[in-house]
């Protein structure tokens, strides 16, 4: 059963096929919603539509024409922009908001290098917000190169801040997920939230999707919200016991596996935050990402091929599986070495030096 739409919100499909959301009370004006639907953000926007805000009123107001607000809002309506998936534009549109709150009123055209690097360290202190802010400004501005907009890319010599040995989410160990299913038993929404992210190693906007409706002949079948539809995955759910009696006990919703409270489905974000709770109520901190490594890592330690890991957890091209079996691989290389070492110890043995004094006077 899908949400009741809130009051006042209405939607529209373009000519491209894209949807659109905006609000109006009665007879006033249209006030667009930005962000994707179902978001916490989108949420925000429509809040603050309703209540008339002066922030978003601004927010909203008519870019000039030559400013940066303007390339931006140029740059939404672009193929470049809508063959995005849906979970990265609404990434971006959160980094839009803030340089258009920043720089939105300056000429794009005096945006320099120096602009783009000082936004860029910034955000030093979170590196993945600082790298998704460079290929934000690089879509951008690449687009624009490309259009005419602008002669040079100000984006493409930026660099991207280092990432320090070790940065990204952490894999949970055998000893977490011992300690999540101790204080989380079947029966209640957090196990069927853990079971549903360990065993088929979904992505947390997936797995928030996934439902009975995926589901044909002890198989699950579902397209990544990442590749905007292009990438499918499936789940053989009848190889897993444990999660067809956790999905059997419950509790679960009509359509969707993973539910809140009251029954109803999540959006991802939220769903993130609450799990990201039952983790600490359990003693762990480790997030759902760090489930889906978990389970890379184990399909790739059993032996599991790049293009196995692809069709699994819905990769494209080699870098990411690449990861998982490169650090196999050299596991594997490394006790196999170690082997041939002791082997060779034990076959080899020293003979004792000749002594020719000795022979020569027994003849």
């Amino acid at each position: 059963m899908s949400r009741p739409r809130p009051p006042h919100l209405h939607r529209e499909v373009t000519r491209h096929k894209r949807p659109v959301w905006y609000v109006r009370v009665g007879k006033g004006p249209r006030i667009r919603i930005r962000a994707e639907y179902g978001t916490s953000e989108f949420d925000a926007e429509y809040q603050a539509a309703i209540s008339g805000s002066s922030e978003f009123s601004r927010r909203r107001e008519k870019a000039s024409a030559g400013s940066l607000a303007w390339l931006i809002e140029r740059f939404r309506e672009t193929p470049a922009w809508l063959s995005l998936s849906p979970a990265t534009r609404s990434q971006r549109e959160n980094i839009f908001r803030q340089i258009i709150e920043s720089a939105g009123r300056q000429p794009y055209t005096a945006i320099t290098e120096a602009h783009i690097a000082a936004g860029r360290d910034k955000r030093g202190k979170t590196p993945f917000q600082a790298r998704h802010f460079l290929d934000t400004m690089r879509g951008i501005y690449a687009w624009a190169k490309e259009a005419g907009f602008v002669r040079h890319d100000p984006a493409a010599a930026v660099k991207y801040p280092t990432l320090r040995s070790g940065e990204g989410f952490p894999v949970w160990t055998d000893v977490d997920v011992a300690a999540y299913e101790k204080h989380w038993p079947t029966g209640t929404k957090e196990r069927v939230w853990f079971d549903v992210l360990s065993y088929t190693g979904l992505r947390r906007g997936d797995a928030v999707r996934l439902g009975k409706q995926h589901v044909r002949e002890g198989e699950a079948v579902i397209t990544t919200e990442k590749s905007g539809g292009k990438v499918e995955v499936i789940i053989p759910l009848h190889l897993f016991p444990a999660l067809i009696e956790t999905l059997r006990v419950g509790p679960t919703s009509d359509l969707h596996f993973i539910c809140g409270a009251n029954g109803k489905p999540m959006t991802k974000e939220s769903f993130g935050n609450m799990f990201r709770d039952a983790c600490r109520a359990a003693g762990i901190k480790k997030s759902a990402h760090g489930l889906r490594k978990l389970a890379a890592t184990r399909a790739a330690d059993a032996g599991a091929t790049i293009w196995q890991l692809n069709a699994m957890f819905g990769w494209t091209g080699t870098k990411m599986a690449s990861h998982y079996t490169q650090a196999f691989e050299r596991k594997r290389a490394a006790r196999e070495g170690f082997k041939k070492l002791v082997a060779n110890e034990t076959a080899t043995s020293i003979p004792a030096p000749l002594d020719l004094n000795a022979r020569t006077l027994k003849k």
